[in-house]
Formats: structure tokens, C-alpha cells, sequence
């Protein structure tokens, strides 16, 4: 019952994030809101990163990350980080629909060496969390970014204020 939630939720926020990744121009690939931040392509590149790690996640119950040697290419290529989210969605659909509601109650460990950075937790909360809620916390993100470059923000949930209103572009 929650793995077959977990995967049409999957599958309906798939299409949001591609939205979102594909209304990301190039032009604005450098745009840092602060020195603190990650420019709009590190965190395009992160959004389409974290649909790598449902394999880690939902396929092991230790993920070392530092051992993952996983090539990301460039952020300033927005064309590259659209094939990495396509590439590594084609993975985490396999990893998820290869799950067994059994595997989701196994406890899950991330360590980065010899570091603990997260559990250990049962698989579920962890997909919860570190996968879904994480890209939805950086998709609000990359709205932000969008918007503060005056750049058009596509719906997700039904027309954006912009398209409601009739100020769309």
C-alpha cells in the first residue's frame, strides 16, 4: 500500500519537476541569490542529483556516498543536467518499482565514509524525507530563483498566479 503511493506520487511529480527544470534558461545559469547559495545551475543539477540517490536509497541499506563516484557533469550545460534528471529518473522508477513493501521497512543508514550523516531510519521515512520532501523543498527554491530573474514560472498544481491573472509571458 505505501510503496504503490510512493510510486504514482513519483510518477505525478515527475512531470512538475521536468516542467520546472525545462523553464530554466540558460541565460541565467550564474545566478547566485547571495554568496551563500547555489547558483540556479548547481541547483537545477542537485534537483536532477537527487532522483539518483532513490537507488542508494531503496537498494541498499548502507548508502556510502563518498563511495559513490557519480559524474554529474557540468551546471553551466542546463541541456546536460535535463539529460541527468531524464537519465537518473529512468533509475529511480527501476529501484522503486523493483521495491517490496518489506524493503521499505528495513532500516536504512547514509554515511559519508566513515561518518553517519542520516539514520539509521526505516526505508519509508527515509524515502519520504530525503528523497520526495527533498526535491520538493529545492523545486520551491528554484521557483524563487526563477522569479527573482523574471523569469516565467510554470504551473504545477494548476495555473501560477501570473497565468491566473493574465500577467503570464
Amino acid at each position: 500500500m505505501i510503496l504503490q503511493s510512493l510510486i504514482s506520487e513519483f510518477e505525478h511529480e515527475v512531470t512538475s519537476t521536468r516542467k520546472l527544470l525545462q523553464a530554466v534558461p540558460s541565460k541565467d545559469l550564474d545566478y547566485r541569490p547571495s554568496a551563500n547559495s547555489w547558483t540556479m545551475g548547481e541547483l537545477a543539477q542537485h534537483i536532477a542529483t537527487i532522483y539518483y540517490w532513490y537507488v542508494g536509497t531503496m537498494t541498499q541499506d548502507v548508502y556510502d556516498i563518498a563511495a559513490d563516484n557519480f559524474e554529474r557533469g557540468m551546471p553551466s550545460d542546463i541541456d546536460a543536467t535535463l539529460r541527468l534528471f531524464e537519465d537518473n529518473v529512468k533509475r529511480a522508477r527501476i529501484a522503486l518499482t523493483e521495491s517490496t513493501e518489506e524493503s521499505l521497512k528495513h532500516l536504512w543508514t547514509m554515511k559519508l565514509g566513515d561518518r553517519t550523516v542520516l539514520g539509521p531510519l526505516p526505508r519509508d521515512v527515509v524515502a519520504r524525507s530525503f528523497l520526495f520532501n527533498h526535491i520538493y523543498h529545492h523545486r520551491g527554491e528554484m521557483i524563487v530563483y526563477l522569479r527573482a530573474t523574471g523569469n516565467r514560472v510554470p504551473g504545477m498544481y494548476g495555473p501560477t498566479y501570473e497565468e491566473s491573472t493574465g500577467q503570464a509571458g
